[in-house]
């Protein structure tokens, strides 16, 4: 007998998902960190361009698109553990791997649309070796230009100006795990650990691998912290292609992610 092929349903175009995110709230000349999780419709006709496209064309008027570009495989080597590696070799990899490059490095566990968004004309693209965001639009240089090496989520970076901006996250298709901006609040709140990281980056002249200081950062909570947003009706939200669709103010976010810490962290006891 042979399989039974699964037919598509509902594919989602470009015009559709523009409509969606007009509906949402999403407007010429706002500010928008975009989270993306393509798997997660039935089908969306063009992929990745599709997406950014419908992006580019919503905000191609005083508007500003921010996505994080992660690269985390330039990383502390004796941090890794899927898969570990032997410490005899944490030298070797220091030595072996190639700085951070914004258009050619590889960037890890942020999907497709980022990847095709990084290569679009005009983006701006910050120089940390494994916490770079991209942006594109009015105030992607200001978002981009001085993220700092150390602590590079708080208050020198892309996520703070986005706060300071009032910007809006949207989640196409992701969960709250992935609003990498609500990471501000840990930094806000010392909630967690401090710890050493390191990662290879270029001189001007040649390689260097680098040491620095970051929190030990975990959005394992981020969901819990919607759920909160979702009951205060924070949160704008619709449904396409069989996937969910979010859209709220960053600095609402942050600032109830912040309240959370602050109520709930172990170090607040300490302070």
């Amino acid at each position: 007998m042979s399989e039974k092929k699964k037919i598509v349903q509902d594919p989602v175009t470009k015009d559709q998902l523009k409509a969606a995110l007009i509906k949402l709230g999403v407007k010429k000349g706002q500010i928008i960190e975009v989270h993306t999780k393509l798997s997660s419709f039935n089908w969306i006709v063009g992929g990745a361009q599709t997406v950014v496209d419908a992006l580019l064309e919503l905000e191609e008027e005083g508007g500003t698109i921010l996505m994080p570009v992660q690269s985390s495989g330039n990383s502390e080597p004796s941090d890794w553990c899927n898969p570990p590696v032997a410490p005899e070799s944490y030298g070797e990899i220091r030595k072996a791997m190639p700085p951070f490059d914004p258009k050619c490095s590889d960037i890890s566990g942020v999907g497709a649309v980022p990847e095709n968004f990084r290569h679009r004309e005009d983006v701006v693209i910050s120089n940390h070796p494994s916490c770079a965001y991209a942006a594109w639009g009015r105030y992607a240089r200001l978002l981009c230009n001085r993220q700092s090496l150390h602590f590079a989520l708080a208050e020198e970076s892309p996520t703070a100006r986005l706060y300071e901006l009032k910007g809006y996250v949207l989640l196409i298709g992701a969960d709250f795990d992935s609003a990498t901006c609500m990471h501000l609040a840990e930094y806000r709140t010392d909630s967690r650990p401090i710890k050493i990281m390191g990662g290879c980056v270029s001189d001007g002249t040649s390689s260097v691998w680098k040491k620095y200081l970051d929190l030990d950062i975990d959005s394992s909570v981020f969901p819990k912290i919607g759920s909160i947003m979702a009951r205060k009706s924070m949160i704008h939200e619709t449904m396409l292609g069989g996937s969910k669709i979010q859209f709220f103010s960053a600095a609402a976010a942050i600032d109830e992610a912040t309240s959370y810490f602050e109520k709930t962290s172990v170090y607040e006891l300490y302070r």
